[in-house]
């Protein structure tokens, strides 16, 4: 049976990664989706993407021009009009108090009810992938960012003089590969605009995406009656209480 944040759609998301191309492998069908259903998504980069090449000629600035413009090419696919380019450099990501600040202000400016990103728990996938240090930092800041953060007005003060007021995100969506994801969301009909932001990375990708893309969208409708699907690890933090915590005996 579908759950019912499968059919789930907010009025405004923000998407926090580490690199540029990362939002497209874990969530550019719920983006798409979200988007045609009128939802204002916000991409968050936290760092510029400048260690990705094999090519002795490419140089760090360089090539984080090109994946910035690749990045805004990509999002424009999917209808995301907001870009937040935070510039730390990748490969040397830590959760430190500046990264949290940072993520912290773009919340409190955009104030999306959502939040997607990465889960911090998660250090591999399957049997040959470890999870990429960047990406588990970028969760873990972007996590304590949201809560306390970007909620409580007496941390970073100095965002109050800058206009940040604080906010309070209602959920946070976790890209997850674990088989109990509360959120399948059904991606089928925004496949074809999924390959195609992929695609929209060629510095990174090649065509042999847009068949990666069929596979992780198979398996990310297991147990739902669609073809094609995203998983998350929903945290809903407007729950009422006794439904956090259960009810008193």
């Amino acid at each position: 049976m579908p759950h019912i944040l499968d059919a789930y759609i907010p009025a405004t998301a923000m998407v926090v990664i580490a690199h540029p191309d990362d939002a497209e492998f874990m969530c550019a069908g719920t983006v798409a989706k979200w988007t045609k259903a009128g939802c204002e998504v916000t991409y968050v980069l936290v760092t510029n993407g400048n260690k990705g090449s094999d090519d002795p000629a490419m140089t760090s600035t360089r090539l984080a021009g090109i994946r910035e413009a690749e990045q805004r090419a990509a999002g424009a696919i999917l209808g995301v009009r907001n870009f937040e380019f935070l510039g730390f450099p990748d490969g040397y990501l830590v959760a430190t108090l500046d990264v949290r600040r940072e993520i912290t202000r773009v919340i409190r400016k955009w104030k999306p009810d959502v939040v997607i990103t990465f889960d911090p728990t998660q250090r591999f996938f399957g049997e040959n992938y470890p999870n990429h240090p960047d990406h588990r930092a970028t969760g873990d800041a972007t996590i304590d960012a949201i809560f306390p953060s970007a909620r409580d007005r007496l941390t970073f003060p100095e965002l109050l003089l800058d206009g940040y007021e604080p906010w309070k995100v209602k959920q946070i969506w976790l890209a997850s590969d674990d088989a109990h994801s509360q959120a399948r969301v059904d991606i089928t009909e925004v496949m074809a605009q999924k390959q195609e932001a992929l695609l929209a990375h060629p510095s990174q990708l090649g065509p042999e995406m847009k068949e990666f893309a069929l596979q992780m969208g198979r398996w990310g409708a297991a147990g739902r009656e669609f073809e094609f699907g995203e998983a998350f690890r929903v945290i809903v933090l407007d729950a009422p209480f006794t439904e956090v915590a259960g009810e008193p005996s």
